[in-house]
């Protein structure tokens, strides 16, 4: 993908109206220069306003930056939270579902519940929900990954104003979640077949079925119709990755921090910030750096491995004192082939010292000269890891390295 990047400020009417219940969290700049703008809420709404202004049709890109999101959504002014986020995309007129499978295919972050915002318009027409209550619904529809279906059933009668019948009716649907086969039966569902949306989102979903069976990552995926994404500009696949089970098999408890990576299809964006409202169909995902770190840093700690704090892939180390032009001439010729070395920066280390280093930073190999070495030719190689030491021929030593560092 190419890597682009779009501007930290947006104007305020181009954030607002695409986030659902989320535009309270959009923070705004009152007045500055004499534009109304807002920091950028994510990455998605820039990159349809950069396809549109540059007339753009075809694209596949990725971008890493910061988010910004109001830290008290009930105070107008205060103080904001950046968030660290990675997004793929592509932008273009594509035959159903592939692009939308790559998208899967390449996130490997374990396992992703799917849905289709066409599926889950359906059943609130079949179950009586009145068009302009779809958003809404689908706003409280999201929330059962955290609260249960009588929590969510109660806010869509007491706050939503839907119908104690049209939430019982939705719920019998939405807490359903399997594969294909769920599919398939949907399919043959009397109510929802006879819907064109539900009709049509369930057919892309058996074709997405399919050309993941083909990538060998079904078992990752679950067709689960309790996820609505509340985001307002998805028009089509939605899908989110959560990560629950610890794999480390040092660990018993699982990790959980909820979301880790979410998106979809925005078929309909790009044409919001056209002259002419030209459409450009679009899928992507966003990945949530922070809480992956989060992960990575619980897992550390509970595996008490240690960190690689370097790239180093070898240290130049002496075994006897009054080596250190030695070592100098070593470390100048593995500079030299471009390998990644350093030395200790004292004129007789102790040996002890120096292997220590390599374990506290995690440089995985040492190269050792000592008066017995440089009489016969070689440097003595010592594996960190396994202390294993084996002498290689000087004019070797540059393509052992390499091979050693490729393998760990």
């Amino acid at each position: 993908a190419a890597a682009i990047d779009t501007p930290v400020l947006e104007l305020r009417e181009t954030l607002m109206g695409k986030y659902g219940e989320d535009t309270k969290l959009i923070y705004e700049l009152q007045d500055q220069g004499g534009e109304l703008l807002a920091l950028r809420y994510d990455l998605t709404v820039p990159f349809a306003r950069y396809l549109a202004m540059n007339k753009i049709t075809n694209m596949k890109r990725y971008h890493v930056a910061k988010v910004y999101r109001r830290d008290n959504p009930a105070m107008t002014r205060g103080r904001y939270r950046e968030f660290y986020q990675c997004d793929f995309d592509i932008a273009g007129h594509f035959d159903p579902m592939i692009p939308d499978a790559e998208c899967l295919k390449k996130v490997r972050l374990g396992g992703f519940c799917v849905n289709d915002r066409r599926i889950l318009n359906g059943v609130f027409a079949v179950c009586g929900v009145p068009e302009n209550k779809f958003v809404p619904a689908c706003s409280t529809v999201d929330k059962l990954d955290k609260v249960p279906w009588d929590e969510v059933r109660s806010e869509m009668v007491g706050e939503k104003g839907l119908s104690p019948e049209a939430a019982d009716r939705i719920g019998e649907y939405v807490q359903l979640h399997g594969g294909l086969e769920l599919i398939e039966r949907l399919l043959q569902d009397p109510k929802l077949s006879q819907n064109k949306l539900a009709k049509e989102g369930l057919g892309d979903m058996k074709l997405l079925f399919e050309y993941l069976t083909l990538f060998g990552i079904t078992g990752k995926i679950s067709f689960d119709l309790s996820l609505a994404r509340g985001l307002d500009y998805y028009t089509g696949v939605i899908f989110e990755a959560v990560l629950l089970q610890q794999e480390n098999e040092h660990v018993e408890e699982p990790v959980s921090v909820g979301s880790v990576a979410g998106g979809g299809r925005y078929d309909g964006l790009v044409g919001m910030f056209d002259p002419k409202g030209r459409k450009v169909p679009c899928v992507g995902v966003s990945i949530g750096i922070e809480r992956i770190f989060s992960i990575l840093e619980q897992r550390l700690e509970a595996s008490e491995e240690k960190v690689r704090t370097t790239e180093t892939q070898v240290l130049v180390a002496s075994a006897q004192k009054k080596l250190l032009e030695e070592r100098l001439k070593l470390i100048s010729e593995l500079w030299d082939a471009g390998i990644k070395a350093e030395m200790l920066y004292k004129k007789n280390p102790k040996l002890l010292n120096q292997l220590q280093y390599c374990e506290d930073t995690g440089i995985p190999l040492v190269a050792i000269v000592g008066e017995q070495e440089l009489k016969d030719g070689v440097v003595k190689l010592r594996i960190v890891a396994t202390r294993e030491e084996v002498n290689v021929r000087r004019e070797s030593l540059v393509e052992e390295i390499r091979i050693r560092t490729s393998q760990c």
